[in-house]
């Protein structure tokens, strides 16, 4: 008898264990689960961070400063002969999209070429595409510091001139201010994509 009382206890824990189980989320509680559509290695927490830069004013701001509501990231330059200012104005459309829908979002563009890049012009380069974009800059180890936060990468080719080009990766990143670091966009991604999937995050948040 004793063994059969045995053999039940632990049927019944394993049927408990097994409701249990079947019950949690799969995952693992991750209230944003419906809206990621990439794969980090290490994780989001693994990417974005504090940083500290330079805006068109000339002032000095940190990402508590900058990432006050959904905020769109890019890390680019502007002499960039095509790919950033590409970029950036898809990031300024999906930002128009997002307000038609209520969704208030922030564009950042971050120069990776403080050489030329100057409060002044970053901030032209910004105000140009989208009212609300923010142009930051910074001395070469703000600008290292910030992107080696967020994984990118850079690198200026050294011509000897003022006409150099500057290799760099082309991710735009999306950054909820109580979350951090969440999703990331590759080029191939449209406005729509972008628009749809930052609400995803904010109706969620």
């Amino acid at each position: 008898m004793r063994n059969i009382a045995a053999l039940a206890a632990i049927a019944i824990v394993g049927l408990l264990g097994g409701i249990w189980f079947a019950t949690q989320p799969r995952d693992g509680g991750d209230s944003f689960a419906q809206c990621r559509a990439s794969q980090i290695a290490g994780g989001a927490a693994s990417i974005g961070g504090p940083f500290e830069l330079v805006n068109a004013a000339g002032e000095t701001v940190t990402d508590q400063d900058v990432i006050t509501e959904p905020t769109l990231i890019y890390f680019g330059y502007t002499f960039c002969p095509d790919v950033c200012p590409i970029d950036a104005a898809r990031n300024a459309v999906a930002v128009d999209m997002l307000a038609e829908r209520n969704i208030s979002t922030t564009p950042v563009f971050i120069s990776v070429d403080p050489k030329r890049d100057t409060p002044d012009v970053v901030g032209d380069f910004a105000a140009n595409l989208h009212e609300r974009m923010i142009g930051l800059t910074g001395s070469p180890e703000q600008v290292k510091a910030a992107s080696e936060a967020y994984r990118t990468y850079y690198k200026a080719h050294d011509s000897g001139d003022d006409f150099y080009l500057v290799d760099h990766s082309t991710f735009s990143y999306l950054v909820l201010p109580e979350h951090g670091f969440v999703e990331f966009f590759r080029r191939e991604a449209t406005a729509q994509d972008i628009a749809d999937t930052v609400a995803c995050f904010a109706e969620n948040a």
